[in-house]
């Protein structure tokens, strides 16, 4: 048996925080009953329903993305562009993207319709390990790169710690691929940071989240986690910070 909350999160429907509040508001019915106790537990079997919608059973599934630059990170788009839900195809669950790439920005994506692991692996406390390469002009200075490393003061506060190393550098056209790996995620947050040090990125790829990375794929491509792959993005969403 499960927690409720988990249960609805893991549906799509919600959060577990706003679960949580949604049973508590007496919104939910497990087999036709309101109940708005939390800690509330539910078997496989029974009827849940959120506002008199019954929740669906599906199948957890999870697909890594190639996501290429141009498509928004978004199960929509108001101005109908292209989304990276487009590119997965003959998927009938409900799947979602685990945070989101930048329109410009282009590499590895997440999607599920696991929401208890999506919000935990979203959450900054257990610190997911996220890796760009960015093409950046002009090429970084050293103090520059530990500036980077050290955390760097934007508008919505000090950067944490960061993981950064020069990967190649073209002094004749002056710019440099950088390699940064960061465990936040704030809007822009790459480009923000080197922008805070008079840097343009010219390009910028995930190559790597968690444990993932795009080995075999090609942009726009996509393939379904391997079993021990999810086990071990459950255990990355389990770890308390040290």
């Amino acid at each position: 048996m499960e927690r409720l909350q988990k249960i609805i999160a893991q549906s799509g429907v919600a959060s577990r925080r706003k679960a949580e509040q949604l049973i508590v508001a007496g919104r939910v019915k497990v087999n036709g009953r309101t109940v708005s106790e939390l800690g509330t537990k539910v078997s496989p079997g029974d009827d849940i329903s959120v506002d008199g919608v019954l929740l669906e059973k599906e199948r957890l599934v999870y697909f890594l993305l190639y996501k290429p630059v141009g498509v928004i990170s978004s199960r929509k788009d108001e101005r109908n562009r292209k989304t990276v839900i487009d590119l997965i195809k003959g998927v009938s669950e409900r799947i979602f993207p685990v945070g989101r790439l930048d329109f410009d920005t282009s590499g590895a994506l997440l999607l599920t319709n696991d929401g208890e692991l999506a919000n935990r692996l979203m959450h900054p406390r257990f610190e997911i390990d996220k890796t760009y390469i960015a093409k950046v002009e002009p090429i970084p200075t050293r103090e520059q790169l530990r500036r980077l490393a050290s955390g760097i003061l934007l508008d919505d506060g000090m950067t944490a710690e960061a993981k950064v190393q020069m990967i190649t550098s073209n002094k004749e056209k002056g710019f440099a691929s950088v390699e940064l790996t960061i465990h936040e995620g704030r809007n822009r947050q790459v480009r923000r940071m080197f922008a805070a040090l008079n840097m343009e990125v010219l390009k910028l790829k995930r190559v790597r989240y968690g444990s993932l990375n795009l080995d075999g794929l090609s942009a726009g491509e996509s393939r379904p986690l391997k079993p021990h792959e999810v086990k071990m993005l459950y255990h990355l969403a389990n770890r308390e910070k040290q």
